[in-house]
């Protein structure tokens, strides 16, 4: 459950309050150019405290590569990088060491393992998406030496959407708000429901998009391993995430064949499709074409006002929010799904390179 990848594999470990959390990759390229201060800075994309749209815990999220690295360069080893955990506040959760939040790992974890740690809710804590954020940002570097980029942006919370697909948005626009909506005028009226929703007590969910340009054909396999699967089981990996479309997702159903193929045609002196429905993947192998998806997560399920539940003897309580959570999940999540993104491409690109 701690592994995630074939060649390019990442393990994740630590909890969320405890010393540590970090990353071991196995199998990244030798020779690369590791920029640490890239690496820093994606995760200051996903860090808590960021803005006020967002949890107060303050964490630096500060890198420090302890393997693999030689004058700048991946030897080819494990490459290994450790976050500390600086402002984590146990207490805040000694209310319900003995009870199960709603819609929260609790009572899973204790039935599975027959112990949990309840601070923070230990490993199953979104804590742990930094590591993954970390070891994608050496897997963007990889990429982007392949010409691949992945990019992704909120275009949904609550009731509030872009009208625009993603063909349309300025990327560069990305970062200038807090909530990561390229469409300016939507992205503030996002911002203000979440406050409200915050003031409140209350949380609310969104939907991320992500965009992976310049993918070559080949990568995916055609049976079990699908490229759509694979960043399927990637999205749904992530916390708080409930549901993955790719291409024309939900809204095929909707067209005819006529309407929804993709013809071929050849253009600058490349085979390409005149629409893309396929979202750049056909029988599971990618196309050329952009890849886009759609990932909805669920409002966080830790909130203020007191709710109905049970302890651990199975005695009706009340369990309400203590210490410092995200009203919203997605202006965070987009840096971890770029990350997972990433990863994938990057194991695939690997992947064909053993086949060619």
């Amino acid at each position: 459950m701690n592994s995630f990848g074939r060649l390019f594999k990442i393990t994740t470990f630590g909890e969320s309050h405890g010393k540590a959390i970090g990353v071991t990759i196995d199998g990244c390229p030798p020779g690369m150019t590791i920029d640490e201060v890239f690496i820093q800075a994606e995760l200051a994309r996903r860090r808590p405290g960021q803005s006020a749209i967002v949890t107060q815990r303050k964490e630096a999220d500060e890198m420090e590569i302890l393997s693999g690295v030689f004058e700048g360069k991946s030897t080819g080893t494990p490459l290994m990088m450790l976050i500390k955990n600086k402002d984590a506040r146990s207490k805040d959760y000694s209310h319900i060491s003995g009870k199960y939040r709603p819609s929260h790992a609790d009572f899973t974890y204790q039935e599975k393992y027959g112990f949990r740690d309840y601070r923070g809710g230990g490993r199953s804590s979104a804590r742990e998406t930094a590591a993954r954020v970390a070891a994608g940002a050496i897997a963007k570097l990889f990429l982007r030496d392949q010409g691949i980029k992945v990019t992704a942006y909120v275009s949904q919370v609550g009731d509030l959407s872009c009208s625009s697909d993603y063909k349309s948005m300025d990327f560069s626009l990305i970062e200038n708000t807090a909530i990561r909506c390229p469409d300016l005028a939507i992205a503030e009226q996002m911002i203000d429901l979440i406050k409200t929703i915050k003031k409140q007590g209350d949380t609310i969910g969104g939907v991320v998009t992500g965009v992976i340009q310049g993918c070559p054909v080949g990568l995916g396999e055609p049976v079990f391993d699908k490229l759509h699967a694979v960043l399927g089981n990637a999205m749904l990996g992530i916390n708080a995430c409930k549901g993955f479309e790719y291409g024309s997702g939900f809204d095929g159903v909707t067209m005819r064949g006529s309407e929804h193929n993709d013809i071929f045609e050849k253009k600058e002196e490349k085979i390409k499709t005149t629409t893309n429905f396929s979202g750049g993947v056909q029988g599971g192998i990618s196309n050329g074409m952009d890849i886009y998806f759609r990932t909805a997560f669920k409002p966080v399920a830790t909130i203020i006002p007191a709710q109905q539940s049970v302890d651990v003897k199975g005695e009706a309580t009340t369990v309400s929010g203590k210490g410092r959570h995200d009203p919203c999940v997605v202006p965070r999540a987009v840096p971890i799904v770029e990350a997972m993104a990433a990863l994938v491409i990057a194991d695939f690109v690997l992947l064909q390179r053993r086949i060619g």
